[in-house]
């Protein structure tokens, strides 16, 4: 039976492809058999033949070190640089949240430790048509650990909290916060730590530097997060 987290963020453009895929080379370094998986991928390229590249899937196989082929790792992918719930209305491919879930559990029966990527922050829609399917949809689906990343600088405060407050009130577990972009010293960075922890009761697990190719937070920490 395989061990999964999803990773979530307080916004796009924050690091979360790359946290993940720091949180994966641990994991895989350790000898432990370990997947990726994202729902829904927009703004990816094209390859030469004409098929899109899962660009976000790309970096953290390359980060990570991962074996896992990268056409298990997202069922839905999208050229067009916007929200799935958008990209899928422009290229008219919608997401199927039974076809999400199926393909899901594939990867969760060959793989013990499943690391899920979140699109965008928790409030990202993957459909909003005819039916409307959420990104918390699909955690409580398959009950679904989350941790936070979050950008260590101005204006985190308030993007954490609110993000922290929005998954409690729609009983969300969140075990905690990563942040990124962090430089030890900055007084700012420093006081958004204890800021929002104090908010949010949450810890903030681990801080990562600009370039930082390990992750600090222990193996048995990290591993005590999945479930």
């Amino acid at each position: 039976m395989s061990k999964k987290l999803f990773i979530t963020g307080t916004g796009t453009e924050i690091g979360k492809t790359y946290i993940t895929g720091l949180i994966l080379k641990k994991v895989a370094e350790n000898q432990k058999s370990a997947a990726y998986y994202k729902a829904a991928m927009s703004g990816n390229v094209r390859s030469m033949d004409g098929s899109l590249v899962p660009g976000d899937a790309l970096f953290v196989k390359t980060i990570s070190g991962i074996a896992q082929p990268m056409e298990e790792m997202c069922p839905y992918l999208y050229e067009t640089a916007v929200s799935p719930h958008l990209a899928s209305r422009i290229e008219g491919n919608p997401v199927v949240l039974d076809n999400v879930l199926r393909a899901f559990d594939r990867v969760c029966r060959d793989y013990d430790y499943v690391t899920v990527e979140g699109s965008g922050g928790i409030l990202c829609p993957l459909r909003f048509d005819e039916q409307i399917i959420q990104l918390e949809d699909f955690i409580r689906a398959r009950s679904l650990n989350c941790l936070m990343v979050a950008d260590a600088g101005l204006g985190t405060i308030n993007s954490v909290v609110l993000t922290a407050e929005y998954m409690k009130y729609h009983h969300i577990p969140v075990k905690g916060i990563l942040f990124n972009h962090y430089e030890p010293g900055n007084i700012l960075h420093e006081d958004n730590k204890l800021m929002c922890e104090a908010m949010t009761g949450l810890k903030v697990l681990a801080c990562v530097k600009k370039g930082d190719l390990d992750l600090t937070l222990p193996l048995e920490a990290l591993e005590a997060l999945y479930e």
